[in-house]
């Protein structure tokens, strides 16, 4: 220990006030540094600093969309609170779903790290999503992942895809959870700043909730799991708070390394400590680790809280006091336990062999005090670290460009659009290969979707679906959704149609969408282009909540995802929850059986700006998205949801990017049942060519695959709620097994040719 670590106490802080520090290098700005020593009437010790840094950075402080995110609340009505249990603020969002069961879900970004170090990135991000669901007192039972990686044929590609799908694949599968869903995308606006969101859902009765308080003077704060090292030291400090840029010096501290089996007997270690009622209040370390943990409990529960760092089991005995305290080494819990509970609790983290460390206890002082080897080096107001920091209502303008890129339609780029039926035929296996719309077997064949056992649905079909009670058959779907390319052309309406494709997703199933969680993931809020597109979607995105009537529960904020001037698309993720009375009556995204009905449900007008078929064929990029039809979302999510549970249909595809075209060739694909489709009424009714009607991405459809004995009751329906209809085909094994996806009158594709398309792009790019 060196004579300037030894030195470095409130005492010696108090009686040294012109001591340099080094806050620029740990993200603060001068203004932020001057707050600080205003509010302890000193300048901060080095470990205090090191708090601060981590703690006022974006990634934990929120200091740039705390003033945007209030929205969400403003646009919350009775209806969307009634199954509400936890709201925005703690660890994770919890809604009731009925017989006495309860569903926690969160949705989190681990981006930079997923590009300095792709495999420990994506891993860690799995398993810190993970510990917010457990703290909640919640059994995980679910993971998906919503990724965007940069061009699929850059050179530096193939090395963040290779680590980040082997980080998911390699945590997720130890411990024991089922991936079942989530999207991947390619883009070169990604190509410096891949996007890993990561969502983790767990279910538990309503009494087992958890919240992260530290109250009751005199009880223990017990640190329990892996021990603290040097990895992951400034994270959240340093990496999510500054874009990559080549002009500075590389600030790339080590990002944290997993150990996925560590983290499964920590679940089932704190399960039991819950059944056994032992603990008070529990927080994960995550981000900020030791910082974030205690200044968060203390804040959230009496005020005051005394540790000793010198008690902190640690892997690397070189480790500063700051290095502890910011170090974000994983698997690590921290439990609020009464004294006479305590020797109970170790009993139980023995049993598990999970080493734990009673670092000290709750105060009544309204102060978090640490101290290291009997000199305090920490003496700050909690509430100043965990939740009063800095608050900016930054600048915000519309992009110089933006009026330019919306009057820049399909029409007015004059795009040649395909006339033959050879060209249509084309234009369909064109898009059906791309990267984007492509089959993505190659990366979730990585992931087991079936452990556990309760996996009703997952990837391919358009939610995950999880049974929860195998009694009663009640169960969860869920979806996640984003459009960067939407985003870039409306933030607002983008925002808005994320959510509508989610909750369409969720209703496909069959599953009645409740709540949501979201991740936004922006470039620098220090532009204010950036911060414009920022506001725009979240304002876009509470509304749209409100029209749809499911709230926002939590989820996280990603900024400074640039490179240089380089932003991403914004791109904010947005995951829907639903839920079913019983899993047995979910919809499969494709049909199995021959001899059923085909049905269009809502209306196709020519919606092409932004649409896969401009990107793909065209790579053009401009005019205005899709409208968003909430009015119709939910009609249709109510005809979805009904069919489904009385046994109308017996399969349902929304239609998104790509349009009927792509949701026609899933759905062919998803059991290799073919079809034959005739679009001259729906021309007709819609008044738009055969063109617009397979490509155009107009929202608020789907299509549904309909048995003969089902078809006058499901069309009643439909008439009664006047919601536009229309038979377009009829499901068809084909002649000697030999299935299709036949255009009646102009062009037919074998099974065969389709999987083959859809399946060979990514095993071409990553092997």
């Amino acid at each position: 220990m060196s004579d300037k670590h030894v030195k470095e106490t409130v005492e010696f802080a108090a009686a040294n006030p012109d001591v340099e520090q080094p806050f620029a290098e740990l993200g603060l700005k001068a203004n932020e540094y001057a707050d600080i020593r205003e509010i302890l009437g000193r300048r901060p010790t080095s470990a205090e600093l090191a708090m601060y840094s981590v703690m006022w950075s974006e990634h934990c402080s929120y200091k740039s969309s705390k003033v945007h995110l209030r929205k969400f609340g403003e646009h919350v009505t009775d209806e969307m609170r009634e199954h509400l249990l936890v709201g925005m603020g703690e660890n994770a969002g919890v809604v009731d779903i009925g017989e006495g069961w309860a569903v926690t879900f969160k949705v989190e970004s681990h981006n930079s790290p997923s590009y300095v170090e792709p495999y420990q990135g994506a891993a860690t991000g799995v398993g810190g999503i993970v510990r917010d669901i457990i703290s909640m007192g919640a059994r995980p039972v679910a993971v998906l992942d919503q990724l965007r990686f940069g061009e699929i044929s850059h050179p530096d590609t193939a090395r963040v895809v290779h680590g980040v799908v082997a980080g998911i694949g390699g945590y997720g599968n130890c411990l024991g959870l089922p991936n079942i869903g989530g999207e991947t995308w390619f883009d070169p606006s990604y190509q410096g700043n891949p996007l890993v969101n990561a969502l983790a859902v767990g279910v538990m009765k309503h009494e087992d909730i958890r919240l992260a308080n530290a109250s009751g003077v005199g009880n223990k704060v017990v640190l329990f799991g892996a021990r603290t090292g040097g990895d992951g030291i400034g994270g959240a400090s340093i990496l999510a708070s500054e874009s990559f840029d080549d002009t500075k010096p590389s600030k790339r501290p080590a990002v944290q390394v997993g150990d996925p089996f560590a983290e499964k007997v920590l679940i089932e270690c704190c399960l039991e400590l819950f059944a056994a009622g032992v603990v008070e209040g529990i927080q994960d370390l995550g981000a900020a680790g030791i910082s974030c943990a205690t200044s968060e409990l203390a804040s959230n529960g009496e005020g005051g809280m005394h540790v000793k760092l010198d008690d902190v089991l640690l892997r690397d005995p070189s480790l500063t006091p700051e290095e502890i305290l910011m170090s974000e080494s994983q698997e690590r819990m921290m439990a609020v336990v009464t004294p006479e509970k305590l020797e109970e609790f170790l009993a139980i983290t023995g049993k598990w062999e999970v080493e734990s460390s009673v670092l000290g206890e709750v105060t009544d002082t309204g102060r978090l005090v640490i101290e290291w080897h009997g000199d305090v080096i920490v003496d700050v107001p909690p509430r100043s670290v965990a939740h009063d920091g800095p608050v900016y209502d930054r600048p915000y303008t519309e992009p110089s460009w933006q009026a330019e890129t919306r009057a820049n339609t399909v029409e007015a780029a004059g795009l040649a659009k395909p006339q033959s039926d050879e060209e249509l035929r084309s234009t369909l296996l064109e898009l059906l290969g791309s990267p984007n719309l492509c089959s993505k077997d190659w990366i979730t064949g990585q992931f087991d979707r079936y452990v556990q056992g309760n996996t009703a649905l997952a990837y391919p079909d358009d939610a995950g679906v999880i049974r929860i009670d195998e009694e009663s058959g009640l169960g969860v779907a869920i979806a996640t959704d984003a459009n960067g390319r939407y985003c870039y052309l409306e933030p607002s309406e983008g925002a808005k149609l994320a959510l509508a494709e989610a909750y369409r997703n969720v209703a496909a199933s069959g599953a009645r969408p409740m709540a949501v969680s979201d991740c936004l993931n922006f470039g620098s809020p220090e532009d204010p282009e950036i911060m414009w597109q920022f506001a725009e979607a979240i304002d876009g995105l509470a509304h749209a909540c409100e029209d749809l009537a499911v709230p926002v529960t939590g989820g996280n904020v990603s900024l400074y995802n640039q490179t240089g001037q380089t932003a991403i698309y914004p791109t904010p993720v947005v995951g829907v929850l639903g839920v079913f009375d019983d899993v047995d009556r979910r919809s499969p995204a494709g049909w199995r059986d021959a001899g059923q009905t085909i049905y269009l449900l809502g209306e196709t007008a020519a919606e092409l700006d932004g649409s896969a078929w401009a990107d793909v064929v065209h790579h053009h990029l401009g005019g205005v998205p899709p409208k968003y039809r909430p009015e119709a979302e939910r009609e249709l999510a109510d005809i979805l949801i009904n069919a489904s549970r009385d046994g109308m249909i017996d399969a349902a595809h929304d239609l998104s990017e790509g349009g009927l075209a792509q949701a026609l060739a899933e759905a062919v694909l998803r059991f290799g049942t073919g079809a034959r489709v005739w679009l001259d009424e729906v021309c007709d009714r819609d008044g738009i060519d055969l063109f617009t009607a397979l490509f155009s991405e107009s929202t608020a459809r789907a299509i549904v695959a309909v048995p003969r004995s089902e078809e006058v009751r499901f069309t009643d329906m439909c008439t009664a709620r006047k919601f536009p209809f229309a038979r377009i085909g009829v499901t068809d094994t084909g002649e000697d097994g030999n299935a299709a996806l036949e255009l009646v009158d102009h062009f037919t594709i074998p099974v065969t040719e389709l999987r083959m398309t859809h399946e060979a792009t990514l095993p071409k790019h990553f092997g």
